[in-house]
């Protein structure tokens, strides 16, 4: 039986659709579930979100033990969390980082990722369009196309 891949989602994000729709659009985060769950086709997805960085790095933890990939919006933890950024780099597989927004326009605070130098790939500025295209990429890495 194949390992799930994991996407994992950072604070804030369950208010997709409402928070600043000029930056991240009126997709929801159920929405964005469904795009993800359609590019994975037959393949296994967890699909997670919280506000808590320790439950956060908890679930990195399962994946270490339980999946065969991971993508990961870490929103603002991405330049905060050195405890997310130390989980990840115990992750045997393939990582994909993931922005909605282009991360590197949007000033200082957001330039430095604690995770971008442990991830496999970047993905950032598409919108909610980068998470498929993160699972079908993702499908190919650990080789469920």
């Amino acid at each position: 039986m194949a390992k799930p891949v994991y996407v994992l989602n950072g604070p804030n994000l369950n208010r997709l659709g409402t928070r600043e729709p000029q930056i991240y659009g009126r997709t929801t985060l159920p929405e964005v579930e469904l795009l993800c769950r359609a590019a994975a086709g037959d393949g296994k997805l967890e699909f997670r979100q919280t506000n808590s960085e320790s439950q956060f790095v908890d679930w990195i933890h399962e994946a270490i033990d339980h999946g065969s990939g991971l993508i990961v919006n870490p929103a603002a933890f991405t330049f905060t969390s050195m405890a997310i950024m130390d989980a990840l780099k115990m992750f045997p597989g393939p990582i994909i980082e993931l922005h909605i927004s282009n991360i590197h326009r949007r000033g200082p605070l957001y330039e430095k990722s604690l995770v971008s130098g442990v991830a496999t790939a970047v993905i950032a500025g598409l919108g909610v369009n980068g998470y498929p295209i993160a699972v079908r990429a993702m499908r190919d890495l650990v080789g469920q196309a």
